[in-house]
């Protein structure tokens, strides 16, 4: 049997050049980003609540957040990392849900809270002081679970899980 080697080499580099297209098109079109989640930690009176966040820390995450969602589920939320530890402001432009933005110092104590903040405001929200990082999970939450400032949270960013 005879083959010619440059028909199968042209062969074989048309189906190489098409695997790499479609190979091409389907990174192209998967979500840029993908969210990575946590476990964290808030250690309240009531015991100890236990959520899963997804972590915001490059420049371009920390200023979209949870714009443009619909919803977000209880017991999940977004952890903004500001280290260093500094003076923080949020705001809810864009926001659709209504939000608990709980800031926190460097040690993982809380430092503020600022309950059922109002979708889509431009409305400055201050952390009062320097913070690490934002926890913002869905209003109502911390009624709910009966979180205070001076409570501890647990996460890798304050040096515990």
């Amino acid at each position: 049997m005879n083959f010619d080697r440059k028909a199968v080499w042209s062969a074989l580099k048309g189906w190489l050049a098409a695997i790499l297209v479609a190979a091409g098109c389907a990174v192209a079109t998967a979500p840029a980003g993908a969210a990575s989640f946590q476990p964290l930690e808030i250690v309240t009176r009531n015991g100890v609540q236990v959520f899963s966040v997804e972590m915001a820390t490059t420049e371009q995450e920390k200023k979209t957040g949870l714009m443009y969602r619909k919803e977000l589920a209880d017991g999940k939320g977004m952890l903004f990392d500001f280290s260093p530890e500094q003076e923080v402001s949020m705001w809810m432009d864009n926001t659709y849900v209504s939000l608990d933005m709980i800031f926190i110092r460097a040690d993982g104590r809380i430092l503020r809270i600022a309950e059922k903040t109002e979708p889509l405001s431009r409305r400055i929200i201050s952390s009062g002081g320097p913070a690490r990082a934002v926890l913002e999970v869905v209003a109502g939450t911390v009624q709910k679970y009966g979180i205070r400032v001076g409570d501890r949270v647990g996460h890798p960013l304050f040096g515990s899980k």
